[in-house]
């Protein structure tokens, strides 16, 4: 069971990377932006489906996606009932 709860402890720290390297603009061949494609290569298959079912939130000309903080706060549960 603890290899379970690492398991989702690591998947919620790539997925608040992944969150955080969003926010940086870089090119797709720098260091950096190939973190960001490697990341979102393991946390997109489950985010996709959530950006299906939750629509972004409307804020004047922006908008803003929900679907990680839903999934963070899924692992947060999952990782209470399991751990």
């Amino acid at each position: 069971m603890a290899i379970v709860c690492s398991l989702i402890q690591l998947y919620t720290l790539v997925v608040f990377a992944r969150i955080l390297l969003e926010w940086v603009r870089v090119p797709s061949e720098h260091p950096v932006g190939k973190v960001r494609s490697a990341l979102a290569t393991v946390v997109d298959p489950v985010l996709l489906p959530l950006r299906k079912i939750i629509p972004p939130v409307r804020m004047g000309g922006a908008a803003l996606d929900l679907s990680p903080l839903i999934l963070l706060v899924g692992l947060s549960i999952l990782s209470r009932a399991v751990c």
